[in-house]
């Protein structure tokens, strides 16, 4: 019974706390000597009650959590202060890059990096964006269960920005679909003409997404396709980071993405110290 306990303690354990525990950090909280408790925690890892980030090394609740507690899915402030990865994804794109979580009922601006450019967009901390109409918003619904992102866009005002802007609920829970499907979204002049967007989610170590990484751009500065591939590799890349730092161990394409960020990544460490 005292494995039993144990296990019970270490998922109690992490709960709380969203940027997740080392071994000794567990195996002090828990008074447990550090090679029983990797014994322990490799068990919980096998069978996806934890899962441990390969960035940091740290563990996290793992999708097999999710029916015992989301208590961590609320609990994600390490992403409120730019991320390095939003930095790096701002300093190699040169355009405006931020970060946006569902707050309520309200898609809201939370970080941000500003284009390098004369030229830029409009963006704020704090600033809504809305559900109908933005890449960074719509990200967040396409992961909510069918009936609240419909309740969301039903409680909102359908407002037409542009000729191209979706204007039904219908429409919108139908382009939903397709961001789940493919796994991100695009708003082409959608919300503002002449200006394009992408956005990636950002999960947490049970899969439940708490927040989008956007770029947004002038249309013209990205009507290559070429750039818009590596712009969307930019913004994968930084969710990716994001994402691992927080426990998602998922994606297949993880390790990729890491790796397109590592090299900046070393050197903000580099500079810290």
């Amino acid at each position: 019974m005292q494995v039993v306990e144990r296990a019970l303690a270490t998922l109690r354990a992490l709960a709380p706390h969203s940027e997740g525990l080392s071994l000794a950090e567990l195996a002090t909280r828990l008074d447990v000597p550090q090679g029983s408790m990797h014994r322990l925690l490799a068990v919980l890892e096998r069978e996806q009650f934890v899962t441990r980030s390969p960035s940091n090394r740290r563990y996290f609740l793992g999708t097999a959590a999710r029916q015992l507690s989301e208590i961590n899915a609320s609990r994600h402030a390490t992403l409120v202060t730019p991320h390095p990865a939003l930095t790096d994804a701002g300093a190699r794109s040169g355009e405006t890059v931020f970060l946006t979580e569902l707050v309520g009922d309200r898609a809201v601006c939370v970080a941000l990096v500003e284009s390098q450019h004369p030229l830029r967009l409009f963006v704020r901390i704090g600033q809504d964006m809305p559900l109908h109409a933005s890449a960074a918003a719509r990200v967040l619904l396409a992961h909510r269960d069918e009936s609240e992102a419909q309740r969301l866009l039903a409680d909102r005002p359908m407002t037409r920005f542009t000729d191209e802007t979706p204007h039904s609920v219908k429409q919108v829970l139908d382009h939903l679909a397709l961001v789940r499907a493919r796994g991100y979204d695009v708003c082409d002049e959608e919300l503002d003409p002449g200006v394009w967007a992408v956005s990636f989610p950002v999960h947490v170590s049970t899969g439940r997404v708490v927040a989008s990484v956007t770029l947004a751009a002038p249309a013209h500065r990205v009507h290559d396709p070429q750039v818009r591939d590596n712009a969307r590799g930019v913004v994968a890349a930084a969710a990716a980071a994001m994402s691992a730092d927080l426990g998602w161990t998922d994606p297949p394409d993880l390790d990729i993405a890491l790796d397109l960020i590592r090299p900046e990544r070393q050197n903000i460490e580099v500079k810290r110290s």
